[in-house]
């Protein structure tokens, strides 16, 4: 068996768009993504507000649509999309993270999930989770069926998952807002995703930028850590490996990783992964993933000590609440405190005076 390649490039604020179009080439898109189809380009929205990391960074989006935009692709079939959480506005989202206007310069349209048709999907392989999360069926864009899929995640920890990159940002794509019913399982329905994906999409692609990542309480209350990587390949298992890898995590000991490998639904294996590009075998980012007090507090009501609560507070007409707190801790009370300071620090660095250029 042939194996995945990862191009994984080191890169700076002056070259960050054309290293992003190297990038592309040396992992080998256009053998992956068809130009003759649509092509859905999902954005990774973490958090409405802007924080260093947390979501797809403009640059990012910039490099690839210009990629893609050079190469041909026409702007009818590039698709930019994004869905809602019960803590997320994808209008809101796009816009504070400047897709919008990147968007707006290359004449390319946003798609919310929120607007499109959602469908019931019977899928042909078996999933391990989902179905006895949804019993009632399993409800999909109907715009995803068909269609090629190019992920833009970033490299950052997760509560929940340990770490998280091209493999959860399906999350985000074909669950509904619903989705935090998964929390529990997360694991198992990262796998599922997988498996969907690949009975969905004729080609599926990531690329992940690690310009500044994410350490700690991820994915919102990170530490910034500007480590000037970006990756790219058609294996999301084995992108997401080679992330955890350089995270200083062992990809075959997160859960995820390891039953996807063992599923052959991609490769975990760092040592069967080729690298083109940098040399990374020596570079550990000694990152650590933490659980942020919300974090916390969910997985307290789903397996902890509040467990006899959980239906009443998360799956009922009580779960207002939980969105309500989370809001509340994260928009105006971290954010304004914690997260202020570490932007403030993120904005003196060359990477920041990038992100302030982009303002229309």
């Amino acid at each position: 068996m042939k194996k995945p390649t990862i191009a994984v490039l080191l890169t700076s604020p002056e070259n960050i768009l054309q290293d992003y179009q190297r990038l592309m080439h040396m992992a080998d898109y256009a053998g992956v993504l068809s130009k003759d189809m649509d092509t859905l380009i999902k954005l990774n929205l973490s958090w409405t507000k802007y924080f260093p990391s947390c979501s797809s960074q403009p640059w990012q989006f910039e490099g690839v649509m210009k990629t893609l935009l050079k190469d041909g692709f026409l702007k009818e079939r590039i698709i930019p999309v994004e869905n809602k959480t019960v803590v997320t506005h994808p209008v809101k989202g796009a816009k504070n993270n400047r897709w919008s206007l990147i968007m707006d310069r290359l004449g390319l349209d946003f798609v919310p999930l929120t607007q499109v048709e959602w469908v019931k999907y019977s899928f042909k392989e078996k999933l391990l989770r989902l179905h006895k999360i949804f019993p009632e069926g399993i409800e999909i864009p109907k715009m995803f069926i068909g269609k090629n899929i190019l992920h833009l995640p970033t490299i950052k920890t997760h509560g929940h998952s340990v770490t998280t990159g091209a493999v959860k940002n399906a999350f985000g794509g074909l669950l509904k807002e619903v989705r935090h019913y998964a929390h529990k399982y997360i694991h198992e329905v990262l796998v599922d995703l997988m498996i969907m994906q690949k009975e969905l999409h004729p080609g599926i692609f990531s690329v992940m930028d690690g310009t500044v990542c994410g350490n700690g309480a991820g994915p919102r209350t990170m530490i910034p850590e500007i480590k000037n990587i970006i990756m790219a390949g058609a294996d999301s298992v084995a992108i997401d490996a080679v992330a955890a890898r350089l995270m200083g995590f062992e990809p075959l000991n997160i859960p995820y990783i390891r039953i996807a490998h063992e599923m052959g639904l991609g490769c975990g294996d760092t040592r069967e992964i080729e690298i083109a590009g940098e040399d990374i075998s020596e570079i550990n980012f000694h990152f650590r993933s933490k659980k942020s007090f919300v974090i916390w507090g969910d997985q307290m009501l789903r397996i902890g000590f509040l467990k006899p609560l959980e239906k009443l507070l998360l799956h009922s007409p009580l779960f207002f609440w939980a969105p309500f707190a989370s809001n509340v801790y994260h928009d105006l009370l971290w954010y304004p405190t914690i997260g202020r300071k570490r932007i403030r620090r993120f904005n003196k660095t060359e990477w920041g005076a990038l992100w302030k250029s982009y303002h229309s």
